[in-house]
């Protein structure tokens, strides 16, 4: 796609897009096409080939989309053409115990039929995700996508940005967003440092077949290693995202299929019958990182490049979202009153915006996994009381449904449903 057309900002100057966008995974191709409604240029900077993009084969990997992130995708066009391969979350399932022993006599069952609103989420294939954002990026003059692309260098001042790619190509623009991930290589540039911590854990992350229908129940179970989540796709299919220890992770990772299987058994059980499995296995470290702020000169970071939280909740991709319309958010309202969008002032907003969000999700995950990866019998008894008495009392049992589908605390537009 050629360049947009350089957009006239700042006593005159011109650049090769407003927003530079550094990461094409998923929040950063959200935030081009939230910008692109009010007119704002973007370029988005990938450093994985389009063909790895494009790739239709399903791998095994899926995302857990809140209520309100199927909102924003809604508000940004994309809803239409996800539906179709997105399954519906109707009821969550949180059991403690340990593995092949069966669960405790306390658990917590959020129905959706408890709010107003619907699903309390939806499952999407990576795969889908990814070609709808592509789709929509390539039929949007206002963003450019540069694929095999990597930033090396980066510059701001307060008449606006630039990065050098490895190519040797300079681009400029009025903001640089930073959208790639954990190790965010433009929060690094931008000598912003990070809090956290590992968490001693792995997560085993595939896709499995099995005999009898998930009718739509998502289901995590506490174990002293880490906590286990099935997770229904379409079809007799489910997404595992099971937390291990990194010892055991490595062993188990290396085993052959069959054996892996049979190493997931005991803690799967038999509920949805025999098991098989669908798709790639993955791997990956779980830590928490937090970046200690999410603005600098010209420059705001979203998603993992921001916060990268423990999946216990399956919250990342959500709290990206949730970013990503903030963001838009603010930087469209100021272009309407005629504020410079990357403005000192302006940049403050999204991040206060979005702190204290952040910091009561950090804290929520953190605490879940220490409070249930472990084999305390006085901890369990008291986790499990407490379950119980969550599971007991409607109105506790509707608040924690309303949080799990992101549907509480002070929603940006795009997470409403509702164009900006």
């Amino acid at each position: 796609m050629d360049n947009p057309a350089c957009t006239p900002i700042l006593r005159g100057m011109t650049f090769d897009s407003d927003l530079i966008i550094i990461g094409g995974g998923l929040n950063g191709p959200a935030l081009a096409l939230a910008a692109a409604q009010d007119g704002l240029t973007s370029t988005v900077i990938d450093a994985l080939p389009l063909a790895s993009r494009k790739a239709p084969d399903f791998d095994g990997r899926c995302y857990a989309l809140a209520l309100a992130s199927q909102r924003l995708l809604a508000a940004i066009g994309l809803w239409d053409g996800l539906a179709d391969n997105a399954q519906p979350m109707l009821e969550i399932k949180v059991t403690d115990g340990r593995a092949g022993e069966g669960s405790s006599a306390f658990f917590m069952h959020f129905d959706h039929a408890e709010i107003e609103e619907g699903p309390m989420g939806y499952l999407v294939e990576d795969r889908y995700l990814r070609r709808a954002f592509l789709d929509a990026m390539e039929a949007e003059p206002l963003i450019n996508l540069r694929h095999s692309e990597t930033v090396v260098a980066q510059d701001t001042s307060p008449l606006g940005a630039s990065v050098e790619l490895a190519s040797g190509e300079t681009l400029s623009g009025r903001i640089l967003i930073g959208s790639d991930g954990r190790r965010s290589g433009t929060a690094e540039r931008a000598k912003i440092k990070r809090t956290g911590w590992s968490y001693g854990q792995t997560a085993l992350v595939c896709a499995i077949e099995h005999d009898k229908p998930h009718s739509g129940i998502a289901h995590q179970f506490f174990m002293p290693s880490g906590p286990l989540a099935i997770l229904p796709l379409t079809g007799n299919r489910s997404s595992i995202v099971w937390s291990e220890t990194e010892a055991n992770a490595q062993r188990i990772h290396a085993l052959p299929d069959a054996d892996y299987l049979d190493a997931l058994r005991p803690a799967f059980g038999d509920f949805l019958g025999d098991i098989t499995l669908a798709g790639a296995r993955f791997t990956y470290p779980l830590n928490l990182t937090i970046a200690n702020r999410f603005i600098d000169e010209r420059l705001a970071l979203i998603g993992d490049a921001a916060h990268g939280v423990h999946p216990i909740a399956g919250q990342g991709l959500n709290a990206g979202l949730r970013d990503v319309a903030a963001l838009a958010e603010v930087m469209i309202l100021a272009q309407r009153r005629g504020e410079d969008i990357a403005s000192p002032l302006v940049l403050e907003r999204y991040q206060q915006w979005r702190r204290f969000d952040t910091a009561t999700l950090a804290i929520a995950t953190d605490t879940f996994n220490k409070l249930f990866s472990n084999d305390n019998s006085l901890l369990r008894i008291g986790r499990d009381l407490g379950m119980g008495l969550v599971n007991a009392i409607p109105g506790l049992r509707r608040s924690f449904i309303r949080e799990a589908a992101g549907l509480t605390g002070d929603l940006p537009k795009l997470m409403t449903g509702r164009a900006l």
